[in-house]
């Protein structure tokens, strides 16, 4: 009988863009996550294949590109008969599989209930045991044992009437009254206290099943945390931490419009509903300091998680995973929230630390956010999945420092990323956006002269040829190769 295999911790938070860390904006409280990054390796160009929710999270488990797996937006849940995913292969390989806190791999709206009701999907989907949770925003909703738990102190109704007022839309669609509707880029604190914070809750949750986890075989445990998504609510006491700080902006220039199409369609609506026709730089550095806030009370949490593992003695043999599903604008460009390709919000953080930890470093060549569960795969000695598109990042940790050998180190030339009908291609230099149904580019962007994305160069004749090389070399093959379910 061989050694036991490692145990897998992944976290995964909500809308985390990739430089809102205390290692890349020294501004970030997030003293665990630098340490997770002081003790492995930090992923600088990380991208996720889809920049809102369930396409994201749907390529994540299936190892596919949004192409073939067609959930492009949050109407649409992956199908595990068809595209099986990473946890059922390391539910094959031995492993106890697990959930707290948020996933979002089926649709969540009025009709979905609870997330106990779903169980079912969950357990083809992979895990063994469930503690689910949905969003801040589902939660007014989607009942899960933390809405248990707010009703029980009496919180439920207030909760979710505070958290509708802030949502696009106004809250008349989810039945609920309200007196008054607050903007996009409202950062109104949690208004009850910091113990019942929806990531707070998750985070003692793990804490709990680390303490009470009995079980021989090896465990791949999913962590979700709920922010730092909006609305803009971390609790008081950790706005505070930041109410003195110096808060930068990145380029507030809203996006170049074309005349007509579907970009200007897409692009018009993105703006909307972040009200960027209110939204001032006072406003942007107000959710700055409410987003890094959570960040730093996730962080508190992981801190919580590790201390837990190392007071267990499992630090030792726990590959440890921090990323999130995609990233957020943070008002660049006078944009809130995601779904753009804009780097905030197609970029996602990934620090993978193995067991033990090892030198930190950083990896600046491309990555794709379905490599991770292709290394974790690899780790677990799991088996393979049909058509997967994943690249193992188990090379970057070989040698002593990885604590074992494995395949060279290699990054990519090219990560995808797609969601509403649109299709980015991002490499070293450049990034071309193609409108899917007649593979039209539609933004083309020079990362090296204009890392900010202020300027569209898709009609400019000094691009031409590089633009028609992409297409070429990258845009066409994609689409040519594309494997959709039956």
């Amino acid at each position: 009988m061989g050694p036991r295999a490692p145990n897998i911790l992944l976290i995964m938070s909500d809308q985390h863009r990739p430089d809102a860390l205390g290692r890349v904006t020294p501004v970030v409280q997030s003293p665990h996550l630098d340490r997770l990054a002081r003790e492995g390796i930090r992923f600088a160009r990380a991208y996720c294949q889809g920049p809102v929710c369930m396409p994201a999270r749907a390529s994540f488990v299936s190892e596919r590109y949004v192409r073939d797996h067609g959930a492009e937006d949050n109407s649409r849940a992956l199908d595990p008969r068809v595209f099986p995913t990473f946890i059922q292969r390391l539910q094959d390989a031995g492993y106890h599989t697990g959930c707290i806190g948020k996933t979002h791999l089926y649709v969540q709206n009025r009709a979905t209930g609870d997330t106990r009701a779903h169980e079912g999907v969950m357990r083809a989907l992979g895990f063994d045991d469930l503690l689910e949770t949905p969003g801040k925003n589902a939660a007014v909703i989607v009942g899960s044992a933390y809405n248990d738990q707010l009703r029980a102190r009496g919180l439920l109704d207030e909760y979710r009437t505070a958290t509708a007022s802030r949502r696009v839309g106004g809250a008349s669609k989810l039945g609920i009254e309200v007196k008054e509707r607050r903007p996009a880029w409202s950062t109104d604190p949690f208004p009850f206290p910091s113990d019942v914070y929806l990531d707070t809750w998750i985070g003692r949750r793990a804490v709990e099943w680390i303490e009470n986890y009995a079980d021989e075989r090896p465990f791949f445990q999913w962590i979700g945390f709920a922010g730092p998504h909006a609305p803009w609510d971390a609790p008081r006491e950790y706005v505070e931490r930041y109410q003195d700080m110096e808060i930068s902006l990145g380029s507030t220039r809203r996006p170049e419009l074309p005349r007509s199409g579907p970009l200007r369609r897409f692009l018009e609506n993105q703006l909307s509903k972040s009200e960027s026709d209110t939204l001032t730089d006072d406003h942007i550095r107000a959710v700055r300091r409410a987003y890094y806030a959570n960040v730093t009370a996730i962080d508190e949490q992981i801190g919580a998680i590790l201390d837990a593992l190392e007071r267990r003695g499992m630090l030792e043999d726990t590959w440890i995973v921090y990323t999130a599903d995609h990233g957020e604008m943070l008002g660049d460009h006078g944009l809130l929230a995601k779904t753009v390709f804009y780097e905030p919000s197609v970029g996602v953080p990934l620090i993978i630390r193995p067991p033990g930890g090892m030198t930190g470093r950083v990896v600046e060549g491309i990555v794709e956010h379905l490599d991770v569960p292709a290394t974790l795969r690899e780790l677990a000695g799991a088996g393979p999945i049909p058509g997967s598109e994943g690249r193992s990042l188990r090379g970057h940790f070989g040698g002593e420092e990885g604590n074992g050998t494995g395949t060279a180190p290699s990054t990519r030339d090219v990560a995808h990323s797609e969601n509403f009908g649109f299709g980015a291609f991002i490499m070293a230099r450049a990034k071309l956006v193609v409108w899917e149904e007649t593979l039209e580019p539609v933004q083309l962007f020079d990362l090296e002269s204009d890392p900010d994305e202020d300027r569209n160069l898709l009609d400019d004749p000094a691009y031409a040829a590089m633009r028609e090389q992409l297409m070429e070399v990258y845009v066409r093959p994609f689409f040519a190769a594309a494997d959709p379910a039956p």
